[in-house]
């Protein structure tokens, strides 16, 4: 019954179900599109398949076999809504074969019909075992690629909450150091202003006396001359008796010296206000420095730890930390936050009771994940001994007389210079010569628990005036933030 349904309701033409199907006067049926676009084609009337010629264009409708399609197509709807893709909708047989030519998958009875009869047909399972071999393959790629990305997102997450990190430990830090600019500028102002108020105190009261005593002969003196002035208005009688009397009384009233102002009584504003800063900028002087170089975390190897100041670095306990291009992740190192490409330039390190550290430069194009094979020109101290390399060149061991305390890096960019010394006896240990071509980037490494210890040196000296004036405008703007963050 499928192998009829299959050839009696598929238009001829077409191919496909009937759609509004038609019959003609020699009883065969087809599509009605599918008959008149046959008839344009051959500017003519006859059957597509028995070639007879009509009359007339006369499509009448097949009633019976547009039921029939109806009915057909109504149970192909169901069984693909009730999900059997394995069966064909055609011939409701299941699907055993595969149609390399129409590449769909056929029943047996498909294979045999009109539309697959020439075609090459092989076993489903074993196309669809190919196949799935196939895809597997595109598959391997895609995630490799899935795997990478899945990496670097979790690597991004890491950094993402890193970035938290060290906004917290960072803020912290600056708001520690400024406190402590703060404290001593208002102590400074808190001295300032007892001693203003004690002056006032000591200049107020000596005032206060001096008015006193003023007020005391001006009211004496006021008294003689208020009696005298009443005895010369009396009668002259009056007044001769009484004149001896009134003689004695102003004989007997000492004039003491003039009054005078009392000096200095003033406050001396230009104690208090003359170099108002200087003392506090004194004070700061002895809690701040310069450090030539300051370390970069973002580029320190996981095991080593930084000290708050990023001036010194140590050997420690492994950190979970972002992995990041700028880290170097190979060697127990880490570089210098700013790099050079001119000029000259130098920095002290402590290294002290270290038995294991280097020290150096690194071009900026030094491969940072693996092993560095250029790009390093580095001292090295290691197990007692002295060395000087720069890949791929050969170790140098160096005959040192005394042991280093402190070791002095001397990168001179212009004249292609790296040169070592030791700063306490200020001799020379080493000096390497290239043409440097990009920017160099100071290289430590620590071995050890023992902190290396980048020195801070003076500051480059202003005259007192420029002091002054840059210590006004950065308390000033000190004293704003103060009052903002308040």
């Amino acid at each position: 019954m499928a192998f009829h349904l299959d050839e009696d309701l598929s238009c001829p033409i077409c191919h496909e179900v009937f759609e509004d199907p038609v019959i003609l006067s020699c009883s065969h049926s087809f599509c009605r599109s599918c008959v008149k676009t046959w008839w344009r084609r051959k500017h003519g009337y006859e059957c597509p398949v028995c070639q007879r010629v009509l009359r007339t264009p006369h499509t009448p409708r097949n009633l019976v076999v547009k039921n029939l399609c109806e009915a057909f197509l109504r149970r192909r709807n169901q069984n693909a809504s009730a999900g059997s893709e394995d069966f064909c909708i055609l011939h409701f047989e299941k699907f055993k074969l595969f149609c390399v030519d129409d590449q769909q998958p056929v029943c047996v009875v498909c294979r045999d019909s009109k539309t697959h009869f020439s075609h090459r047909c092989r076993p489903v399972d074993e196309v669809a075992q190919e196949r799935k071999e196939e895809i597997r393959s595109f598959l391997i790629p895609i995630k490799r690629k899935l795997k990478l990305f899945e990496q670097v997102k979790g690597k991004c997450d890491q950094t993402a909450e890193h970035i938290k990190i060290q906004v917290q430990h960072t803020e912290r830090q600056i708001k520690e150091q400024f406190e402590k600019i703060y404290k001593i500028i208002k102590e400074e102002e808190e001295a300032r202003i007892t001693a203003l108020k004690r002056e006032e105190k000591q200049k107020s009261m000596r005032m206060r006396r001096k008015i006193e005593a003023l007020s005391s002969e001006i009211s004496a003196l006021s008294d003689t001359v208020r009696a005298t002035e009443e005895k010369l208005g009396a009668e002259d009688v009056s007044f001769l008796q009484n004149y001896k009397a009134t003689v004695e009384r102003v004989q007997q009233r000492p004039l003491l010296e003039d009054p005078q102002l009392v000096p200095g009584a003033l406050i001396d504003v230009a104690k208090h206000l003359g170099n108002l800063t200087y003392p506090a900028l004194n004070k700061m002087k002895e809690m701040v420095s310069y450090t030539p170089v300051i370390l970069d975390p973002n580029t320190a190897h996981p095991h080593l730890v930084l000290s708050d100041d990023l001036t010194g670095v140590r050997y420690g306990r492994r950190q979970k930390l972002p992995d990041n291009p700028e880290r170097i992740n190979y060697y127990r190192c880490i570089l210098g936050s700013e790099g050079f490409s001119t000029g000259a330039h130098r920095w002290d390190v402590e290294v002290t009771n270290n038995d294991y550290w280097l020290l150096g430069v690194a071009a900026e194009s030094a491969h940072r994940d693996k092993d560095i094979k250029s790009g390093l020109w580095l001292l090295k101290f290691w197990d007692g001994e002295y060395s000087v390399f720069s890949p791929p060149n050969k170790v140098v061991t160096l005959r040192m007389k005394k042991r280093l305390e402190r070791t002095r890096v001397h990168l001179n960019c212009d004249k292609g210079k790296l040169s070592f010394f030791d700063p306490d006896t200020n001799t020379h240990i080493h000096t390497f010569t290239h043409r440097f071509t990009e920017k160099m980037f100071p290289y430590f490494s620590n071995g050890k628990r023992v902190e290396l210890k980048i020195l801070p040196e003076p500051a480059p000296t202003q005259t007192p005036l420029v002091t002054i004036v840059i210590f006004t405008v950065i308390l000033t703007a000190l004293l704003l933030i103060g009052m903002l963050m308040v």
